[in-house]
C-alpha cells in the first residue's frame, strides 16, 4: 500500500469510504451523501493549496486524509482543519495514524502553523488517535449539530505544526512537490 496525493479520479473510492459515515453515523454532519462528481470537485478544488492524501492498496482507496481552510479570513491562512477516514476492512491497522502522520508532515513542509480537528462525540477511538499524534483538546461545542435523532457535541483538538514564526504565506503543493513526493515515498504501508 502506498500513500499519494489524491486526484479527482479517486472520488469514487473516497466516496465509498465516506458514504457510510454520512448515512449511518454522526461522525460526519452531512445529511446527504454527496455525488461522485461533488467529491471529485472537493478534491480538485483543494489543490494546489490543501493536500488530500489517499492510501492506495493496489488501485483501491483504503483510506484518505485531507486538510481544508480553517476559516476564510486572511489572518487564518496558516491554520487548517484536518480529517481522516479509513475503509472498514482496513481499520485498526494503524492506517489512520499513517495517513495523518504523512498529512501533518506535508502541512509542515507547506509552512502551516496549526491543525484543528473537530470530532463529533462520543468517539473515543478518534480522540485516542488524535491525541496519540500530539493533538490536544481545546474546547467543546455543546449540542452544535442534530443528527440521528439527537443533539451532538463536537470536541476540538489542536496540533501546533510550526514554531510560531509566520512565513510570508503557506506554500502550495507544487512549491514543495519534491519534498512531498519524498515524504510520501517513505510512507509505504505494510
Amino acid at each position: 500500500m502506498i500513500l499519494r496525493l489524491a486526484t479527482a479520479a479517486d472520488a469514487a473510492g473516497v466516496l465509498a469510504i465516506y458514504a457510510p459515515y454520512v448515512r449511518d453515523t454522526w461522525v460526519s454532519f452531512e445529511a446527504e451523501v454527496p455525488s461522485v462528481e461533488a467529491m471529485a470537485a472537493r478534491i480538485a478544488g483543494a489543490a494546489p493549496r490543501y493536500p488530500w492524501l489517499v492510501a492506495d492498496a493496489g488501485g483501491t482507496v483504503a483510506g484518505y486524509a485531507y486538510a481544508s481552510a480553517h476559516r476564510g479570513r486572511a489572518a487564518y491562512q496558516w491554520s487548517v482543519e484536518v480529517s481522516v477516514y479509513v475503509a472498514e476492512a482496513h481499520r485498526r491497522r494503524g492506517l489512520a495514524r499513517k495517513l495523518y502522520g504523512a498529512l501533518v508532515d506535508v502541512l509542515r513542509l507547506q509552512g502551516f502553523a496549526n491543525a484543528y480537528a473537530g470530532i463529533a462525540q462520543p468517539n473515543a477511538a478518534s480522540v485516542a488517535a488524535h491525541e496519540a499524534l500530539g493533538f490536544e483538546p481545546v474546547g467543546v461545542y455543546r449540542g452544535v449539530g442534530y443528527k440521528l435523532g439527537a443533539w451532538r457535541d463536537v470536541g476540538w483538538w489542536a496540533l501546533r505544526l510550526g514554531d510560531g514564526a509566520a512565513p510570508d504565506r503557506p506554500r502550495t503543493l507544487p512549491e514543495v512537490a519534491g519534498a512531498v513526493a519524498a515524504r510520501l515515498r517513505d510512507s509505504a504501508v505494510a
